[in-house]
This record gives C-alpha cells, structure tokens and sequence, in this order.
C-alpha cells in the first residue's frame, strides 16, 4: 500500500513539475517544424490577418511604407501583420540551438522585418532590391552593433555576398543554417554563433560568418546556448508563408 502511494505521489509530482516546461514541438518525418501555427508562438496578436493570398493595395505604387492588400480567410497559409504594418514580434515558445530555418516573405515598398536567433541575433529583411555597397544593414545582412543612446552603428556588421533581393511585392526566400556560441563547463564562452550558410532566393548570402556578439541594440546581452526563434514584425507591412525550422543534433 505504502508503494502505490508513493508511486501516486511521485506520478502526480511528475505531472505538476512538467507543467510548467513547454512542450516540445512535433516534427515531421524529415525533422522540420512547422512555425505556421498561432500555439508555437508566445502571443500572437488578434490584429493578425490569416489569408489566403496577399499583393500590394492598389496605391502602393510609388509609396513609401504603404499597406499589403488581403482578405481573412480562417486557417489562411498566409500571415500578414494587420492593417498598419506593425505589430508586437513573433516569438517562439520553444528554444532552439544549431538549427536550420526556411522562411517565405513578402515585403511592401519601405519595409523592413527580420529573422532573429535566439531573439538577439538578426538577418535582415528590407526593401532593398538593386541597392549596391551592401552593409549588415540591408537585405540578408547579419545587423551591426547598435547604441541606441549615441544614435548610432559600432560596427557595420555582415554584409550579404550579394544583393538577392527581389523587388517590393514578390514573394523571397530566406534559408540559413545557424550554429549556436559554446560554452564550457564553467558556462564560459569558448566559441562564438556562426552562420554557416544563409541562402536568399537561390542565391549564396553567407558562409561561416561568426557572430560574434548579438546584433543591434541586444549586443551587450548575455548569449546563451539556446533561444527562442524570432520573426521582427513590428518595422513595415510584411507576410509570411511557409516558415519552418528544423533543430540539428
């Protein structure tokens, strides 16, 4: 009797301890998982539209900023960030280390979004198509250093290979395969995040480009070997389809 009481108690101690740790999300057959689900994301807000199909408004011609056209659309492949083009980022409840990401997006005239790893290291997604003397600042660049209080750049971060970007209103690719910092036992840093190959539409942007501290404003945060997978929605009418990410052992 007094075995099956403490097997209860251990079960019970189990269940209540496990509900407070995310669970771990379901991968397919070939390992990657489908980010295009509202319950993989911390919050995702109800300004939200979930669509079918997106193109440009019909004034979007010649202006700045100007919002992406589409019709909700329950259970809708395509998810664009509301009327104004701004809304809170999306963050991943579950953390990740070494991974593979694919992200599909489509950007009005102006706009700029991003991909960010553990929530800290960005590559840039901007309306930059045709731009030359390419910095981390612009399409598919890993973002430079940045003091928000001085009002200014420390760095000029990674630029792109090449300029891969499409013009404003057509559908890019974005492909990366991220390597996490390391950390010894002491929880010291013993090697610093790579991208080991970034892809934009087809195209090589990266290849084994260390980064050494976290991007922007983030870069005197402590680094970690996880973190949570973060799509910038907040910075311009932006949609996505078809976004995944897959951990790697």
């Amino acid at each position: 009797m007094h075995r099956l009481v403490a097997l209860v108690a251990a079960v019970f101690a189990g269940a209540v301890a496990g509900a407070d740790e995310p669970k771990k999300l379901a991968a397919g057959a070939d390992g990657w998982i489908d980010l295009m689900r509202p319950e993989v994301w911390k919050k995702v807000d109800d300004r939200w539209i979930f669509a079918g199909e997106v193109k440009l408004a019909p004034d979007a011609k010649g202006k700045a900023d100007v919002r992406l056209k589409a019709e909700k659309k329950p259970g809708g492949a395509v998810w664009v960030n509301g009327e104004t083009g701004r809304l809170p980022n999306l963050i991943t409840k579950e953390a990740f280390g070494d991974c593979e990401i694919h992200v599909e997006f489509l950007i009005a005239k102006g706009s700029n979004a991003g991909v960010k790893f553990h929530e800290v290291y960005e590559i840039q997604i901007q309306d930059d198509y045709g731009k030359k003397n390419l910095d981390g600042r612009h399409m598919g660049g890993i973002y430079p250093r940045a003091n928000l209080e001085m009002g200014g750049y420390l760095d000029k971060g990674v630029p792109p290979k090449v300029n891969a970007a499409k013009p404003f209103g057509e559908w890019q690719t974005l492909e990366a395969t991220w390597k996490s910092p390391r950390f010894n036992e002491k929880g010291e840093k013993v090697a610093s995040a790579v991208v080991v190959k970034a892809t934009l539409n087809g195209q090589v942007i990266h290849e084994n480009a260390e980064v050494k501290t976290p991007t922007g404003s983030n870069w005197g945060k402590k680094e970690t070997p996880t973190g949570a997978f973060m799509l910038q929605t907040d910075h311009g009418p932006t949609a996505f389809r078809n976004v995944r990410i897959r951990p790697l052992k």
